[in-house]
């Protein structure tokens, strides 16, 4: 409802008649109408962390989800031949091992008896050390690549509404490609209202917004100081606001200004034939005066009306 700032009216008793308000201007507040669109505060993509095969795509656009959760798996054949690769390799190595071990037992057996010197003991007791060494370094090899095989899980970022989803299941992605589109952070009103207004906005200002479920109230949050293409982009916080379309368009009105009103109660206005009335006390008489109105008012629970022409101030206006 449009706020009223002054509201300067007299009421008079008159024995011609039962009531009458004697016109006079009105300081009230100037509203902008704009179309604001609905966008979340972080707009974040979950992005492939390495190339492969999309093998399963678990969200769809819509679909809420909760930060670090699983949403993607995304596979690399070539990373399960590099483990498998990997495993022989190990095999191989702890056969050598295993074979080193027993000939250094064996030759520490010898060097007791003399058969062997102590400098061959050494080299055997170094060719199980290596052995060791190569397969301690082997399976750091494999813990790299089963990582690479970990990150083939895509996790979500943050917690949010799914907004878009540009592959399916069987499609290739490459590393750092975004799989999905996660917005989040809460939402909010993106406006671009044009430039001539913006010295009338100020940061904090009640807000009127106006959706399929009704008229609600927000709070001008942000006003950015570039200017583009002719229009001040400001960011509107609305409790409630439904987001169950990103992107949609919503009916706003701003406070940017403040101007002389005349008003009289809705109840004084009649229509006939098209055409607005109201009673006008002219000394003893009352005629009805043709009015052009404007903007409805409510004030202190009296639904008021602008009168844009057909009355001026000091005018007694007749009220029910």
């Amino acid at each position: 409802m449009r706020f009223l700032l002054v509201l300067a009216a007299t009421f008079a008793a008159d024995a011609a008649v039962a009531g009458t308000l004697e016109i006079a201007p009105v300081r009230t507040t100037e509203w902008k109408a704009v179309y604001g669109q609905v966008e979340a505060r972080d707009l974040v993509p979950a992005r492939a962390r390495i190339g492969g095969t999309v093998v399963q795509l678990m969200v769809g656009e819509g679909d809420a989800v909760e930060s670090g959760q699983k949403i993607a798996i995304i596979r690399d054949d070539k990373l399960a031949f590099q483990v498998a690769a990997i495993d022989a390799q190990l095999a191989a190595l702890k056969a050598q091992l295993n074979r080193a071990e027993t000939e250094l037992a064996r030759g520490q057996a010898l060097v007791d008896k003399g058969v062997i010197t102590a400098q061959r003991l050494e080299q055997l007791r170094t060719d199980v050390e290596v052995t060791r060494n190569q397969i301690a370094a082997t399976e750091a090899q494999k813990a790299v690549v089963l990582q690479q095989q970990a990150e083939g899980d895509v996790l979500a970022p943050l917690a949010g509404k799914v907004l878009t989803t540009p592959l399916t299941r069987g499609g290739v992605v490459m590393a750092g490609e975004a799989v999905a589109t996660i917005g989040g952070g809460g939402f909010y009103l993106r406006l671009a209202v044009p430039e001539r207004h913006a010295t009338g906005l100020e940061e904090g200002a009640a807000i009127r917004v106006t959706t399929d479920g009704g008229e609600m109230t927000g709070r001008l949050a942000k006003l950015y100081p570039q200017i583009e293409n002719g229009r001040v982009v400001a960011d509107v916080d609305v409790p409630g606001l439904d987001t169950a379309f990103v992107n949609a368009r919503v009916l706003v009105e701003l406070p940017v200004g403040e101007r002389d009103a005349l008003l009289v109660p809705a109840a004084a206005v009649s229509s006939r034939f098209g055409l607005d009335y109201v009673q006008v006390a002219e000394g003893e008489a009352t005629v009805d005066r043709a009015v052009v109105i404007g903007e409805r008012i409510e004030h202190d629970g009296v639904p008021m009306v602008e009168i844009v022409t057909g009355l001026t101030t000091g005018d007694m206006v007749v009220t029910p």
